[in-house]
């Protein structure tokens, strides 16, 4: 049980389940390298309905139709998202949890939160869970372009943030209705997902790709009035809102050419130099530092550039960066967000199943991390300033101490050696072996300045 072996299970893992440390073994870099492309769907996510039974179960609100037809819309789209949020959070919980391959967990909810699609839109809450597992999940190991096409144009994406309803202002659709062109998901496509918020572009720009991705929306029942030119999955592409005519984006002229002008410009932003390097600094500081050497960055950029955004690639050489290896950051490591601190508990007490899930979720409701709940399009903050706060850790000591009343037959010693292995430290193991009770040090490993971090 090596610090190595500890830092894979953390920082790569997602926290140690009882023997892991040993499984892990003397080669912690190739138990990390084990797990690329095997992105099997974990049987709790498959379980779950996918986008296209769940669209099918709203009602049609037939073209201009209004007032009643509309309500029971939005209604319907409500219920959709009480009925399938809960499920869908605690099929996400209970797969972290259990897995045996926790690098590609950890992987889907890095990139889940970089392409962050939160409940926050109702909208869009009934659809996350099979944004994850069809748009997220099938890319993991792939090529970055892939991976933005496929979350770029789900139904999930389109409804959070706004293409679904964003019409072109010259189209037929445009002419007749009197709306027009929604930019939510032109800027967050540059500034959160490609390019980053100093990646060169203009507000010309927004509003040129805006245009380009008009007429993706989701399906819905037929209308006359509305001609399917191409379907993916539950997105559709209805030529009389898309916005005709060429387009100038980054310099670049567009043809008019209907659905295929969304791929090309989406490919263009993939290959860019400045998504490069925003795409690289993320991974680097989720799985190095909240501030990673330039060098390290510089070797991501590099092979991402070399290999045209293979992700598989780009996760090799981080994994062989010898930096990624060390604890640069104050207090040695990551601090843990509340998910990665949460789901490290359960996997360290094994506590499986729907059940527990479910109260992994309550527990992360609690902590000020609700599942699917990012406050905005940026998703949740990746660095330890942003969980510091006094009440943060304070609300992690009440959670720990109601951890350990309700696993006070666990021995606390143990649980330590399965989970922190030599990592702990001298003060932290006193604390543990000298507290008043089982529960107290159980509680009091869980707080522990080794356990906080990863």
């Amino acid at each position: 049980m090596t610090p190595a072996a500890v830092l894979a299970a953390n920082r790569f893992g997602l926290g140690a389940r009882p023997g892991e440390l040993a499984a892990i073994g003397a080669d912690p870099r190739a138990w990390v390298k084990a797990q690329v492309n095997a992105a099997a769907i974990p049987a709790a996510v498959a379980a779950l309905p996918g986008t296209e039974a769940r669209l099918a179960a709203l009602p049609e609100a037939p073209p201009g139709a209004g007032g009643e037809a509309q309500k029971n819309l939005i209604q319907a789209i409500l219920k959709l998202a009480r009925q399938h949020y809960p499920d869908d959070a605690a099929a996400r919980l209970a797969a972290a949890i259990g897995s045996t391959t926790p690098f590609v967990e950890r992987l889907v909810a890095f990139w889940s939160n970089h392409f962050t699609v939160s409940a926050i839109r109702p909208a869009a809450a009934g659809f996350i869970g099979p944004f994850e597992a069809e748009a997220i999940r099938p890319h993991l190991f792939g090529r970055f372009v892939d991976l933005l096409k496929a979350v770029t144009l789900h139904p999930a994406m389109l409804l959070y943030l706004d293409n679904a309803t964003s019409i072109g202002p010259d189209s037929r659709a445009g002419w007749r209705r009197g709306r027009g062109l929604n930019e939510n998901l032109a800027r967050e496509l540059m500034e959160l997902h490609t390019l980053g918020v100093d990646g060169g572009y203009t507000q010309a720009d927004v509003t040129e790709l805006a245009k380009i991705l008009t007429g993706w929306t989701i399906h819905r029942p037929a209308q006359p009035d509305r001609v399917i030119a191409a379907r993916r999955g539950g997105a559709v592409f209805i030529p009389s809102i898309h916005q005709p005519g060429a387009k100038t984006l980054l310099g670049k002229t567009y043809a008019d050419e209907g659905e295929n002008e969304a791929d090309v410009a989406l490919e263009d932003l993939a290959h860019r130099p400045a998504t490069a390097h925003f795409i690289a600094t993320k991974l680097a500081q989720h799985f190095i530092a909240d501030d990673p050497p330039k060098e390290a960055v510089a070797a991501l950029v590099d092979t991402f550039t070399a290999t045209g955004g293979d992700l598989t690639a780009v996760y090799g050489r981080m994994i062989d960066l010898d930096v990624a290896w060390q604890d640069l950051d104050q207090g040695g490591g990551k601090y843990r967000a509340p998910y990665d601190w949460v789901v490290a508990i359960f996997r360290a007490f094994a506590a499986d199943g729907d059940v527990k899930a479910r109260r992994a979720v309550q527990a992360l409701n609690r902590l000020g991390q609700r599942p699917y709940f990012a406050p905005s399009p940026a998703g949740w903050p990746d660095d330890a300033s942003s969980w510091l706060a006094p009440e943060s850790l304070l609300a992690r000591i009440d959670y720990a101490e109601s951890v350990g009343k309700a696993r006070a037959d666990s021995d606390p010693l143990r649980l330590a050696d399965l989970t922190l292995g030599t990592t702990i430290s001298p003060e932290s193991d006193f604390a543990v072996t000298h507290a008043p009770s089982r529960a107290d040090a159980i509680a009091l490993l869980l707080v522990s300045p080794e356990f906080l971090r990863r």
